[in-house]
């Protein structure tokens, strides 16, 4: 009888099996579905096991000291400092180190002095300068912003029969330094030819001016020197595309006005200090009014130097009918 049972059972499991397999076939299968109510040991970083020794078998980290790794992370770039932290688990805690964001921090906000740095990081940040660096607006230095813009010039008619028309493309360039200054130029020149020459070593016509910053608010000032000396104001408003980007900036308005010569500054001089209170209309030397223009006012489009080449600011204007920087 005992027998006749266990002989059952087992034809019935057999049967059960085979019709397991072949239903497998339409069945989904899903191996994660074994570990629930397993438990397991919970992993430490690096790979390791708490309680166990952590063994690094990667060779660059057998053979490259932390300190030394610790020397060549602080010498990149808080952008490249990013790209490292993706590449494996010990280097992304390495760079989550506040040493790195503090330092970068400090240098992208020179002007607002290391005390008012200080006080922000601790109120408006949580403390965490990272934060600070990801969170607060803030002008970048790694590259240029360019702003593209056309107009419509009418060319010189043939027999009274066509009357063609041109379109006509120039960028402005702008540069920005932690010291507080900037660089300026405006151009027909594509931004690989350009991109070369902006800095304060060239001989190259580029204008410097100082620039302050408030919040998301951008403000500078030049001068242009010559027989009736004019001072460029520019105000700006900084953005990004995406958060800690601030790869965008919205020209709110250029204005250009005279200075009389007693109000001329010396050209490393404060200029910022001699326009502060000015109105965009008001005038200070007759012989050059004040203008507010109101062409070329297109967003500035932020281009690290790496792609200068490469960059579509660098297309003609037959690949390019219209441009929108977004």
């Amino acid at each position: 009888m005992a027998s006749e049972f266990a002989t059952n059972n087992i034809v019935a499991e057999l049967e059960t099996a085979a019709q397991l397999r072949a239903a497998g076939f339409f069945i989904t299968r899903r191996p994660w579905l074994d570990l629930y109510g397993v438990k397991l040991r919970p992993v430490a970083p690096f790979g390791g096991t708490y309680g166990k020794p952590v063994v690094d078998t990667s060779m660059i980290h057998k053979y490259l000291p932390d300190e030394l790794l610790f020397e060549i992370f602080a010498r990149m770039t808080p952008y490249n400092l990013g790209k490292a932290a993706c590449v494996c688990r010990k280097w992304r805690n390495t760079v989550r180190n506040p040493v790195f964001w503090r330092n970068a921090c400090l240098k992208a906000w020179q002007i607002s002095g290391v005390v008012e740095n200080y006080k922000l990081m601790q109120s408006n940040y949580d403390s965490s300068w990272r934060k600070m660096w990801l969170s607060r607006p803030r002008v970048r230095m790694d590259g240029i912003y360019v702003s593209r813009n056309t107009y419509i010039r009418a060319g010189i008619a043939e027999w009274k029969i066509t009357n063609p028309v041109h379109v006509v493309c120039y960028f402005r360039y702008l540069r920005f330094y932690p010291s507080g200054r900037f660089l300026y130029k405006n151009s027909s020149d594509k931004l690989k030819n350009v991109a070369k020459f902006m800095n304060f070593r060239s001989t190259k016509s580029c204008h410097s001016g100082r620039y302050t910053m408030s919040e998301d608010k951008v403000e500078g000032a030049l001068l242009y020197p010559g027989m009736r000396p004019t001072i460029w104001r520019i105000r700006l408003r900084l953005r990004g595309t995406v958060a800690g980007a601030n790869n965008r900036m919205d020209l709110l308005s250029i204005v250009t006005s005279g200075v009389q010569e007693n109000e001329v500054p010396e050209p490393d001089g404060d200029i910022l200090g001699v326009v502060v209170g000015w109105e965009d209309d008001e005038t200070h030397n007759p012989e050059v009014p004040a203008i507010s223009h109101t062409r070329g006012l297109t967003p500035f489009v932020f281009v690290p130097f790496e792609e200068a080449e490469t960059s579509d600011l660098n297309l003609p204007v037959e690949r390019m009918d219209y441009y929108v920087p977004g």
